[in-house]
Parts: C-alpha cells; structure tokens; sequence
C-alpha cells in the first residue's frame, strides 16, 4: 500500500531512521524538525498520515495535534505520536488531544508497519466517504452536511472476554461512564449480542482460553452486517505479533495490560466517535444517491454524478499529486441485442454488464452509467499498468459471462465489452479526461472490439476475438 508519510521530530537521527525504515516499506517519506513546519507542510501537501514526536521545543505535539485536528482540511489525517514518553497519563493526554495511536520509543518496527497501513486504509475510506458526501452536497440534495463533532456518550459496548477478574474490571469502568455494556464470554455470546442489536464497538480479549480472538475479529471483518463497527483488542505485551496481524485484518485499536481506566476510556470515545462520524457519513450519502444520483435501470451512479464527482476526484489527486485512470467503457453490437432480442432483453444485458463492472474494480473506484450502453469508472491511486490490468480484468470477466436468454442460441447471449484507459494529467479537465478514454476506445473498437486500449500505448494491450 503506497502512502505519504509525514515525520515529524526535532531529532535528525529519529527522523533519519524513521525515514529509512519506511522508505524500505515503499512508502512516501515528507519530513519536518518542528511543530510549526510540520504544520505548514500539511498545509502544501497533506500527507495520508502524521508520525508526531511530542517533546518538541516551541510548539510540542500535543498542540500539534489539537491544531491538526481543529482545522477542517487536516482533521481526518491520522496522527501517531511516537516519542518516549510512557506515561498512562501522556497516552491519554495524547489521545484526548487527538491522536489515533502512541507508541513509545524504541518502536517495534512490525506494529508501527501495521499501524500504519491500517490507519492508511482507514482514512482512503474516509476519505472516499467525505468526497462523496461533498458531491452530492455540490449538487444540491444534501441539506446537512456531516460535521465531525458527534456526540460518543452511551455507547452500546460488547466485551469479549473470558476471564470473570479482567471482564468485571472492564464493564465497570465502562458503565461508570455511561455506557451500555454487553459482557460475553465465547465468540458465539457475541454473535448473538451483535444480532440483537448492532454496537458501537467490539472489545475482544487476544487472551481467550478457548478461542481465538483474532479470528473472530476476522469474522467480523467478513460479515457484511459488522463489516464496519470498530474492534479493539486487548493484548499482553507478548501479543506484539498477533496484534500485527489484527491490524492487518481490520482491528482499528488496542490497548495494552495493565492498563489505565483513563486510557481505555479515551480509545473507546474514540472509536465511538469516529464510528458516529462515519455512520453519519453513510447516511447522508445514501441519502443524497436516492435522491438524484442513481441511474434507474442499473443502480449504479449516473452522468449527473459523475459531471460533478469526477472535477473532485480529479483535483484530489492532482493536490496529493497521485496517479488518477478513467475507463470508457462500450458494449459491443448491443443495437444487435435489442434488435434481435429486444428493449427488455437489452435492459437486463445493461444491468449485468454494470454489476460485472462494480464487481471487478476496486471499493474505492466509481462506477457511472454515461447513457446508452456506455460506462465510465474513476480510478484514483491507479499507475498505468495498474489501470491496464484491471482493465483487461474486467473485459474478460465480462466476456466470460454470458446472459442468459432461452431464445439465445445454447441458452446464452455473448456479450463482450471494449475499454478505452487514459491517465489524468496537470492540464486535464474533466471532459478532457473523458474525450481522451472516448479516443481510446474508438481505437478499440477499430481494432476488434473487445479489448482494451490505453492511450499512452501505440498497440493495444489486450486483444481477444472481436465479436
């Protein structure tokens, strides 16, 4: 996972061997040796997250992290302070200050990787939530905009833990709080919990006697219904492994035994908060879509959307100075369809040409119906050979599956699809863009239909038998 990293410390050695460690990760290393240049950097560039040090001379993190987080354009950016301070009360001081994790020095290098990746991961479906809330806020169906303030108090809490001494010690602190806690001892109390009624959050003991915390939380992460509610884990300080594959599997936070009651509580409001936040999110942009944004017949987003999302996503990725690809994508011969099996039949061919579509891109592209049999797929964070391969993914996926039709010869009508790729540049505009992927595709459909055509490239990239 590519990522811009932004470490901030006053120490050049520190920042040095964070830099390196990092780099060798593949990740995009910025670096600033005080709070103020740490702040203007954001302000050039914002990074995807903050490795913070937090005794700095001057302005020290935790400021840092307050105005970070006070500032609209910066205040979902995660923060990690990093720094020797061990104290329970500097971890709750940073934390209440906003950061999304501290970790003390020296830092274990495989929980910092895997902290970061999940924080990265976490705020690329921020991200992508916000935009889109923007959108449909730029055309004038969302009357109320989420706002990150939201209200964490009484939150409905199911704990996962089987020891009678550490349960009872966690429930109370959390019900002294004002919460509504939900203590369960096996995996399949828990199920059970969560079925009655969907939580703020999940607290899973990794010190289970009987069962396997971890793969619990990787159920939850694959079932649709819990796929999005927060998870943190409760470790010993043998657990720094397993607490690495957590946070590669979906766990959004930790806390370490023994710990602190202010602490918990403080990830805990945290989590709650920023659960809150995205549910608010999602609802607005559910919303919004029902409203003005869908096309009728595939359920998939129109032209009206994408004429205003695509502008968005276009300067997004040009300010974090990121690759962006765009598909135009054409069914081919589908006037043979309709004359031959007619507009119902046709209909259904556009409806399962869109769902093949949805289901071979990425979760943070978007997929538009553009009118006719024509479609278009946004891709940020998407090099050319990326975009070219998933490109030729999806031609053959369509191409693979026919649909069916018992007046079709075998039962099956063929379908197949051509894709014109072209890659966003610094002169762009939105109809730019598309006039260039139309460009590719008319090369497609030149060269046989059913293929794909990138516009850097003078020979197609992926040919198959045109039908």
């Amino acid at each position: 996972m590519s990522a811009r990293v932004l470490v901030v410390d006053d120490v050049l050695p520190n920042v040095r061997l964070l830099e390196a460690k990092l780099g060798s990760e593949y990740f995009d290393v910025v670096t600033a040796m005080d709070g103020p240049s740490a702040l203007a950097r954001m302000a050039e560039q914002a990074p995807d997250i903050v490795l913070l040090d937090v005794m700095m001379p001057g302005m020290d993190g935790f400021e840092v992290c307050r105005r970070i987080r006070k500032d609209p354009k910066t205040a979902h950016i995660p923060v990690v302070m990093v720094t020797a301070l061990s104290d329970a009360e500097d971890r709750v001081r940073g934390l209440e200050a906003g950061a999304d994790d501290f970790l003390t020095k020296p830092v274990n290098d495989l929980a910092l990787f895997a902290r970061v990746r999940s924080l990265v991961r976490l705020k690329m479906m921020m991200d992508e939530l916000r935009l889109r809330e923007q959108t449909t806020g730029d055309l004038g169906v969302l009357a109320d905009p989420a706002a990150l303030d939201v209200d964490s108090s009484a939150a409905r809490v199911i704990v996962l833990e089987d020891s009678a001494i550490e349960s009872r010690k966690m429930c109370d602190a959390l019900t002294n709080a004002g919460n509504v806690v939900i203590p369960v001892t096996t995996t399949a109390e828990a199920n059970a919990a969560a079925t009655s009624g969907p939580p703020d959050l999940f607290i899973v003991s990794l010190g289970l006697r009987n069962e396997d915390g971890l793969r619990f939380c990787s159920h939850l992460r694959s079932n649709e219904a819990t796929r999005h509610l927060p998870i943190l884990l409760v470790i010993s300080d043998s657990d720094i492994a397993r607490l690495a594959k957590g946070l590669d599997i979906g766990v959004n936070d930790y806390i370490a035994r023994p710990y602190d009651r202010n602490e918990l509580l403080a990830r805990v409001r945290t989590q709650v908060r920023r659960r809150r936040f995205q549910d608010r999110l999602r609802h607005n942009y559910q919303r919004g879509l029902e409203l003005a944004l869908t096309d009728s017949l595939t359920g998939i987003y129109n032209r009206r959307y994408m004429a205003t999302h695509l502008p968005s996503v276009m300067k997004q990725a040009a300010d974090a100075a990121k690759p962006l690809a765009l598909f135009m994508i054409d069914i081919d011969h589908f006037k043979r369809v309709n004359d031959t099996y007619g507009h119902p039949m046709g209909d259904e061919v556009l409806r399962a040409v869109a769902r093949r579509i949805a289901d071979a891109v990425r979760q943070i592209d978007t997929v538009a119906r553009m009118g006719g049999e024509e479609f278009l797929v946004v891709m940020p964070d998407a090099r050319a050979d990326i975009a070219v391969r998933i490109a030729e993914r999806l031609r053959q996926a369509v191409a693979d599956d026919s649909v069916a039709d018992p007046r079709a010869p075998g039962g099956k009508i063929a379908v197949t699809i051509s894709i014109g790729v072209a890659l966003a540049n610094a002169s762009d505009t939105g109809d730019t863009l598309i006039q260039r992927a139309d460009q590719a595709l008319y090369r497609a459909k030149q060269g046989g239909r059913n293929r794909v055509e990138c516009e850097e490239q003078a020979a197609p990239v992926a040919v198959a038998a045109g039908r």
